[in-house]
């Protein structure tokens, strides 16, 4: 089984320049914890929930005017479309990640697999223990 056939396709994105507070309300509107960061096609880092809680408030960053690429981990992990899904889950096992952005031959932003897709569509269930227990460590 190859990654393109458990992604979740058509991902959302969000600008650098938006507010912590909007991306946070677009978490919630989509209910996930991650979003990538771009212009289009190009990707420059990825916002997560953690990210949010550690890099701003923990810090005293008011969400209301700190925008998010003075956050963002500009370090995506990411693995392509036609990969088999145990590569993928290798790089999440080893990068201890619950995400991988998903990139297409011409490194263009396609989607995103995620721990509970592996969960939720993969066949190898050892994978994903595999997978949960490293991102857990």
């Amino acid at each position: 089984m190859q990654v393109s056939e458990l992604m979740t396709t058509d991902p959302v994105y969000i600008k650098p320049e938006i507010t912590l507070n909007d991306a946070a309300i677009v978490m919630k509107k989509i209910d996930t914890g991650v979003l990538p960061i771009g212009d289009g096609r190009k990707l420059l880092g990825i916002l997560t929930d953690r990210d949010i809680i550690v890099r701003a408030l923990a810090e005293d960053k008011s969400p209301d005017i700190t925008c998010v690429e003075e956050i963002m981990t500009p370090d995506i992990w990411y693995c392509y479309e036609h990969e088999p899904i145990e590569k993928a889950a290798d790089y999440m096992k080893n990068m201890q990640v619950r995400r991988l952005i998903v990139l297409n031959d011409n490194k263009d932003f396609v989607g995103v697999v995620s721990l509970g897709d592996l969960d939720n569509r993969a066949a190898n269930e050892f994978i994903v223990g595999e997978v949960m227990e490293n991102v857990s460590a």
